[in-house]
């Protein structure tokens, strides 16, 4: 059997159904890489000394490009918001940073459509909280 024309390659994986509360899922994990720490710091950060860890901006960039990576395959339609924006440090040069999103709550929205609200931290090699945000996301119902 051939996919139709315009069709995804493959299914969307995920959707609305398959997430309960409570239900943690591994984002992956990424390192602070040197190169592009100075590269980020002198092009969106001026002034920012990269001895001082990266900046915030370049932390969500590094959760956006995880969470974006995880995310492929999810029957998602969009991001509807990014909440309660949360920096507790700026990782070092050389740290290996890990994704999680755990799911707060779901909310139906009729037939074809809910809402999955979530927490995403990034934790650093230590374990220690580096990044938090909540997010709400539309997804495809079965």
């Amino acid at each position: 059997m051939s996919t139709p024309p315009g069709a995804p390659a493959e299914p969307l994986l995920v959707h609305f159904e398959d997430w309960e509360v409570g239900q943690v899922s591994a984002l992956g994990a990424c390192a602070v890489d040197p190169d592009a720490l100075a590269l980020f710091a002198e092009r969106f950060a001026p002034g920012h000394a990269v001895e001082e860890g990266a900046p915030e901006a370049m932390v969500y960039a590094l959760w956006s490009r995880m969470a974006g990576e995880r995310a492929r395959g999810w029957a998602r339609a969009k991001v509807l918001a990014v909440d309660a924006v949360r920096y507790s440090r700026n990782p070092p040069a050389g740290e290996l940073l890990r994704g999680r999103m755990t799911v707060m709550g779901k909310d139906p929205v009729g037939d074809e459509k809910g809402i999955v609200i979530a927490q995403h931290d990034l934790l650093d090699e230590a374990g220690r909280l580096v990044f938090s945000c909540l997010t709400r996301t539309l997804f495809a119902r079965r």
